[in-house]
């Protein structure tokens, strides 16, 4: 049976993307969600089943299979469900799709920096810094690049929700989250995300924790951080 560790759900964007990979694989499985970064936090993350991704969340056990790193995780899970659920299968798309989840993956760092995930606020719009603005032109580009080419059949980057949404999830979190700038399909595509059942359910779940992380409290992401 898979296990999926994961961190606080109001802040941890990585969190996201593997438990929307579990959620996509159908399987069953068992969460277990950690506070970071509180006083236990040091000591729980040289555990063993948190030492072999040396405290990094999300990682995924299928019985004694350790996987960490989302982009593993959705890889993984896709290997063993048979290849159908995440990526599409028209060949064309699943590399356009492969090469905006790996941009996402490795790229978009002013953003990542200095708009963290905060899935139970709502900041002041504000003018994004030159930086994240850049990052912001280049997402909602590859999403309306990828609706219109590939997503016709259902509200999704590439019709069926899949891996690409399921790495742009804490991107959609944080346009909402600081009211970044969109418009058109990718305006529509965020709406599409934020109604996601899966997504909705994360939100609610988060909005019941009691853990507050003040790093993750103070909408950064317009004040002209360029980080």
């Amino acid at each position: 049976m898979l296990k999926i560790i994961i961190g606080n759900k109001a802040y941890s964007s990585w969190s996201l993307r593997g438990w929307l990979a579990v959620k996509q694989s159908g399987l069953p499985y068992e969460e277990v969600v950690l506070p970071m970064y509180d006083d236990a936090w040091p000591e729980r993350k040289r555990q063993p089943d948190l030492a072999i991704s040396s405290g990094k969340v999300p990682t995924l056990w299928n019985d004694d299979t350790p996987v960490w790193d989302s982009i593993a995780i959705v890889d993984y899970l896709n290997d063993i469900t048979g290849g159908t659920r995440f990526w599409p299968q028209d060949l064309a798309a699943r590399a356009f799709a492969r090469s905006i989840a790996a941009e996402m993956h490795s790229g978009f760092v002013p953003l990542r920096k200095a708009c963290p995930m905060n899935v139970r606020k709502v900041f002041p719009a504000q003018s994004p810094s030159a930086a994240v603005q850049e990052n912001v032109d280049r997402i909602t580009a590859l999403w309306t690049d990828a609706r219109s080419r590939f997503g016709k059949g259902g509200d999704f980057l590439f019709g069926a929700f899949g891996a690409a949404d399921i790495m742009f999830a804490p991107v959609v979190f944080r346009f909402t989250g600081y009211q970044l700038p969109s418009s058109g399909a990718a305006r529509d595509y965020i709406d599409a995300m934020v109604a996601h059942p899966w997504m909705r359910q994360w939100v609610d779940e988060a909005q019941k924790e009691e853990w507050v992380l003040d790093q993750y409290e103070h909408g950064l992401c317009c004040k002209n951080r360029e980080a």
